[in-house]
């Protein structure tokens, strides 16, 4: 046995090696990827390795080896564990080596998924860069920044994820790999979407997913989830932004057939939580609530609980745009207080927008306008501006709903909605605030000004004509047109 343990062990690590890099077979097909590693037999040898009597030197590079196939089937639990384990038996000569940069990448990646976004993952995700710099590993570089990116993009910090993106497209500049090409401009294409810049977001995100075709491996899930599903899903969001809900749906909908058959379950949730944002602004709440409970499913099943709290908060969100702003407004207070625990701050603009629409329909408008005012500083100093346009639009509405109406501060609002929804090619934003300006104006002599303001915007779409937004602006063009009087602002758009 002391002699066939360390050449099983040697066996298994040379054979992880080489699927990696020459059969490709974790990042073609996620699927099969337990079955091609043979974890069964890995598990074993780590065991041994890590045994009082083992080996603790191959034990380390059994682990480095086996990460790629942890990833590509979300092992993430299992992947944290080992990586943890072979850092803690790192010996002085494999400091600095390939060994630890594997091996520090995946205890990041797979602590941030499944334990939320602490310091540690940072230390570990900056620790793995700085060797790979050291070693001049560019490839790699360009990996780990868009690790990074994603760290920095999940903790709420825009402003440093955008700069870690812009690093990975100069890195990615260096070196002929399609591969990190395609990596660097879903990064950069998804930061400037989030930050406001839906006309730079588009065409990068859109060279992203056309990239990847050229790529070396069919995928990137070998590095923790799919870049290219990834930008395909932030050009669904960017799309509607832009004015092209049926597109945006479309798109979204591809995103998730297309991680469903990646069989990859971090790019799926990544997936199916991006897509039902689309579903949620273009008023299709059953494909929303379906897309969520798969969500929450595949969440639960692979122990990514920062998701889980996610979730919770998404079906607030569509409680209070289904006739229950009471129990959505519990729903999402309780998710916010789990991610915040957790450091996840990448969706709490937008369930702060639900929020407050729930505590508007429940009459509580003056915490309404506290939580709005707290989010925009937010919003000025983290920079995702591509909500601000919205913020606006809903501050506008709680000001009107306010016990003492503040129209003219109201106004001032959409007024500066409007403006910003323009500078950032968001016409999606444009057309819910042109409604609620319309609304307003129709009480005042500017009822013709409104009409014409939204009978502008609204002939500038060439389609989505079905999606709740379109069919809400057609009908209060009508209204408007017959002289018949309108209401405040809307009580959701969506």
């Amino acid at each position: 046995v002391d002699s066939a343990s360390p050449r099983h062990a040697m066996y298994f690590r040379r054979r992880l090696v080489q699927i990696a890099a020459t059969d490709g077979a974790f990042s073609r097909d996620a699927g099969r990827a337990a079955d091609v590693a043979d974890l069964g037999n890995v598990r074993a040898a780590l065991q041994w390795c890590f045994d009082p009597g083992g080996a603790t030197e191959l034990g380390t590079a059994l682990a480095a080896a086996a990460v790629p196939a942890f990833m590509a089937m979300s092992l993430l639990a299992e992947c944290h564990r080992w990586s943890e384990r072979a850092l803690g038996e790192l010996s002085p000569a494999s400091r600095g080596g390939p060994a630890e940069m594997t091996l520090q990448a995946a205890l990041g990646l797979s602590q941030m998924f499944t334990r939320g976004n602490s310091d540690q993952v940072r230390h570990a995700l900056e620790r793995s860069l700085a060797v790979a710099e050291d070693l001049g590993d560019t490839p790699n570089q360009v990996q780990l920044l868009a690790r990074l990116q994603i760290f920095h993009e999940r903790i709420g910090d825009f402003v440093v994820s955008l700069d870690y993106a812009q690093r990975s497209v100069a890195v990615a500049r260096t070196i002929a790999d399609p591969t990190a090409h395609a990596t660097a401009h879903s990064l950069l294409g998804l930061c400037h979407h989030l930050t406001g810049e839906q006309t730079r977001a588009r065409p990068l995100l859109e060279a992203a997913i056309a990239g990847a075709v050229h790529a070396s491996h069919a995928s990137t899930i070998y590095s923790g989830f799919d870049h290219c599903n990834r930008a395909r899903i932030a050009l669904a969001r960017t799309l509607w932004l832009q004015g092209h809900p049926d597109q945006a749906a479309r798109v979204a909908q591809h995103a998730v057939d297309e991680a469903r058959r990646l069989g990859h379950p971090v790019t799926l949730c990544i997936a199916l939580i991006w897509a039902v944002s689309v579903y949620l602004w273009v008023g299709d709440t059953a494909r929303a609530e379906r897309d969520i409970d798969s969500f929450i499913a595949y969440a639960e099943s692979h122990s990514l609980t920062p998701y889980l709290a996610v979730g919770r908060g998404v079906k607030g969100e569509l409680a209070v745009r289904c006739g229950d702003p009471a129990g959505g407004v519990a729903a999402i207070e309780r998710c916010l207080v789990e991610l915040h625990e957790s450091r996840y701050e990448l969706l709490t603009t937008a369930f702060n927008l639900s929020l407050a629409e729930g505590l508007i329909l429940i009459g509580k408008t003056d915490e309404a306008l506290g939580l709005l005012d707290e989010t925009l500083a937010l919003v000025h100093e983290n920079g995702d501006l591509y909500n601000l346009p919205e913020l606006l639009r809903v501050k506008a509405r709680a000001l009107s709903s306010a016990p003492a109406r503040r129209s003219r501060e109201a106004e001032d609002c959409l007024v500066q909605s409007l403006e910003w929804s323009r500078r950032q090619g968001a016409r999606g934003w444009e057309l819910r605030t042109a409604m609620d300006l319309a609304r307003l104006w129709s009480e005042s002599e500017r009822r013709r000004e409104g009409r014409a303001l939204l009978q502008e915007v609204f002939a500038s779409y060439s389609e989505g004509f079905e999606t709740a937004d379109l069919r809400a602006a057609s009908a209060l063009l009508a209204r408007l047109k017959d002289g018949r009087r309108t209401t405040g602002p809307a009580a959701n758009n969506a």
